[in-house]
């Protein structure tokens, strides 16, 4: 597991710039006086090299059915956003927050739902058995972090929003489509490993 935590150190340590869900998109001018709430998701890292994803619940009213990381919105509760993150993953995942190594932040991601999302880069202990809330999360899975490291794992499609074509990133695994937010964050993990 050290050679894993010396490369994920290695990749946070590298220079990125924050990313958002506009980044493939240039003709969308956001209003300079917008504002973003924060928000924490959890890369979570298990010893065997594979990283943790959710299937968020169908029966959400936002984002149903999507892949995403366990996280969420910030709480007055919180004491960081990287404590947010570690909530979140308890809460969505049954995640104990002693059995998290914390590594450190990626740069902050823009969605288009006006969310400033702070990826955490963590590892997990060994033989953490995942417990999906109900009510949030449909499934929990797995993917391997050579698949999510690897740029060239990654395609750039498009589909109509709001009247528009707006491209994003994917990078399926299986029968899991993940795209979007999700997979940006992913990308930016990505450049700084390859």
């Amino acid at each position: 597991m050290t050679d894993l935590r010396a490369r994920l150190l290695g990749a946070l340590a590298r220079p990125g710039e924050a990313s958002t869900d506009h980044d493939l998109n240039p003709d969308i001018h956001l209003p300079p006086n917008r504002v973003l709430r924060p928000a924490a998701v959890l890369i979570a890292v298990t010893p065997d090299e594979r990283v943790i994803l959710t299937k968020r619940s169908s029966r959400l009213k936002h984002h149903p059915g999507q892949i995403a990381f366990p996280g969420g919105k910030w709480d007055e509760c919180d004491a960081d956003l990287g404590a947010c993150a570690l909530r979140e993953a308890e809460e969505e995942i049954g995640l104990p927050r002693d059995r998290v190594d914390l590594l450190g932040a990626l740069p902050p991601h823009e969605t288009v739902t006006s969310f400033l999302v702070t990826p955490y880069l963590a590892l997990i202990g060994p033989g953490f058995v995942p417990v999906p809330e109900v009510g949030e999360v449909d499934e929990v899975f797995d993917v391997p972090l050579a698949h999510l490291a690897d740029p060239s794992s990654f395609r750039i499609e498009g589909r109509r929003w709001r009247g528009r074509r707006r491209r994003y990133y994917a990078v399926p695994w299986g029968p899991y489509y993940i795209w979007g937010a999700t997979a940006r964050m992913l990308r930016s993990l990505a450049d700084r490993m390859s």
